[in-house]
C-alpha cells in the first residue's frame, strides 16, 4: 500500500466528496434491502489512517448508506477487530456493523461459509498484506480458496494484487471464473480527467506514441524505516510506482517487458546522498538493502509505442509532484498533481493553446466502489469495472521488471 504521510492534510483534495452530490446519490441506495459484506483486514486501507485519504468502508458507507451490513471482520488479531468496531459504533453508521460475526483466518471464515452458504455475503472487500494473498502457494491462496468454493463471488482487492513471483499471480489469474466479479484497486483509472483523457483518445482514434510518467516523492518525513529496506516495500517502483505504470499501461496498451531498460542512482552514488533523511540509514539499514533514490525506465508497448517511468526520491517538502503525459498525432494530453487537484491540459491539431479540463471534488475512491458494487449488485456494468485481476497482475509484472533489471 501507498505511503503519503507527508500529504495527510493538504494533499489528496480529490478526496474530498462534493457533500451535496455525494447526499443525493447515497440516497438512491438507502432504500433497498441490505447488502453484505465481508472484510478481510482491519487496517488503514480498509477502516482509514491519517497517511492519506484511503478508508474503504468509509467508501462502502457512501455508496450504499444503511443498506450496508457488514457481516463478517477478519483478521488475525481480536484487539484489531475491537478498535475498528468501537470506531464504528460512534459513527451514523453504527447499525450497518451490529451483526458482524469475527474471524481470524481465511480458512475459518472459508470453512464456515461452507458450512453456512446461505450466509455469503454479497461482496467481499480484501484489504490484508500482499504476502497473504494472490497466490497458488497454500497459506497465500485466499482468492482461489473463495473462488473455487463460491465461483460467483465478488471481490474487490487492493494492490499490490500479489507478492508472490509474477508466473504465480499470472496463474491465480488464468484460474479466476468468468462469472466471478473482480475489482483491483488502481482508484487513479477512476479519475474523471483520467477517463476524459481515454475519452478523447477513443473518440480520435488516436495511436499512442509515447507515454510519460513522473512521480517525485518528498522524503523527509518518510521515517518509515521498512519504506526504506528493499526486501520489505519491494522497492519505490513497487510500493509508490506502481499506479503510475498501471496508467501508464491504461494509455499505451500492453507492454513488451523483455524491451525494459533501466538507470538509477543509488544511495552510493555521489547524487544519491540525501542531506535531509529522516532517520541514520547506516544504523537501520544494511548497504545490500538500500533503496535507489531514482529510477528511470523505458520500453516498449507490444501496440508500438514507447512509455517511460521515473521515480525520484529528492523532494524535502510536503508535497508530492506526479505527472503523467500522452502523445499521439497531433495530441498532447498532460494530467498534472494526480494526487491533489488533478488537471488535465490538451493540445490538439485546432490550436497550440492547452485546453483545460478540471474536476473540483472527485473522488476515485468513490467511483471506484460504485462501479464495483453496482457490478456486484447486478445493477451496473462489468465494464465501469476499470481494473481486473489479470489486468492488475500485468502491472505488477511491470513494476517487479522494473525492480529486477540490471
Amino acid at each position: 500500500m501507498d505511503h503519503f504521510k507527508d500529504q495527510a492534510v493538504k494533499a489528496f483534495n480529490f478526496a474530498k466528496h462534493e457533500v451535496s452530490s455525494r447526499i443525493s446519490e447515497r440516497t438512491n441506495y438507502d432504500h433497498g434491502p441490505p447488502f453484505t459484506c465481508a472484510i478481510f483486514g482491519c487496517g488503514g486501507i480498509n477502516f482509514g489512517s491519517a497517511e492519506g485519504p484511503w478508508n474503504n468502508s468509509e467508501k462502502l458507507e457512501l455508496v450504499l448508506g444503511h443498506r450496508l451490513k457488514v457481516i463478517a471482520l477478519l483478521s488475525p488479531h481480536k484487539s484489531s477487530h475491537e478498535r475498528v468496531l468501537k470506531q464504528k459504533a460512534e459513527t451514523p453508521y453504527a447499525s450497518c456493523y451490529n451483526t458482524v460475526q469475527e474471524f481470524y483466518s481465511a480458512d475459518e471464515y472459508i470453512q464456515y461459509l461452507t458450512e453456512h452458504p446461505g450466509e455469503l455475503p454479497h461482496a467481499f472487500i480484501i484489504g490484508i498484506p500482499p504476502e497473504t494473498h494472490g497466490s497458488t502457494a497454500p497459506g497465500a491462496d485466499m482468492e482461489l480458496a473463495l473462488l473455487k468454493r463460491f465461483p460467483n463471488a465478488s471481490l474487490f482487492i487492493e494492490k499490490p494484487i500479489s507478492a508472490a513471483p509474477v508466473e504465480d499471480a499470472f496463474a491465480v489469474a488464468k484460474q479466476i471464473p468468468k462469472e466471478a466479479v473482480i475489482s483491483v484497486g488502481y482508484m487513479l483509472r477512476y479519475l474523471k480527467v483520467v477517463q476524459k483523457a481515454k475519452e478523447i483518445i477513443r473518440e480520435k482514434n488516436l495511436k499512442v506514441v509515447s507515454t510519460i510518467a513522473k512521480y517525485n516523492s518528498a522524503y523527509i518525513h518518510n521515517n518509515k524505516v521498512f519504506w526504506w529496506v528493499m526486501s520489505q516495500s519491494g522497492g519505490p517502483v513497487v510500493e509508490q510506482g506502481t499506479h503510475f505504470c498501471d496508467l501508464s499501461r491504461f494509455f499505451g496498451g500492453d507492454v513488451d517487458t523483455s524491451t525494459v531498460r533501466v538507470q538509477r542512482v543509488n544511495w552510493d552514488d555521489a547524487p544519491g546522498k540525501l542531506s535531509a533523511m529522516p532517520f541514520d540509514e547506516n544504523k537501520e539499514v544494511p548497504p545490500h538493502e538500500r533503496i535507489p533514490r531514482f529510477t528511470a525506465a523505458v520500453w516498449k508497448y507490444k501496440e508500438g509505442g514507447v512509455g517511460s517511468f521515473t521515480h525520484n526520491i529528492t523532494l524535502q517538502g510536503t508535497k508530492y509532484d506526479t505527472c503523467i503525459e500522452v502523445q499521439a498525432d497531433g495530441y498532447y494530453l498532460r494530467i498534472v498533481d494526480l494526487y491533489g487537484d488533478p488537471v488535465l491540459y490538451v493540445r490538439s491539431p485546432e490550436s497550440d493553446n492547452e485546453q483545460k479540463y478540471h474536476y473540483p471534488g472527485d473522488d476515485p475512491y468513490y467511483a471506484e466502489f460504485k462501479a464495483f458494487l453496482e457490478a456486484a449488485e447486478g445493477k451496473g456494468p462489468r465494464s465501469a469495472i476499470q481494473s481486473d485481476f489479470m489486468d492488475a497482475v500485468k502491472s505488477y509484472e511491470l513494476t517487479k521488471v522494473i525492480t529486477a533489471a540490471k
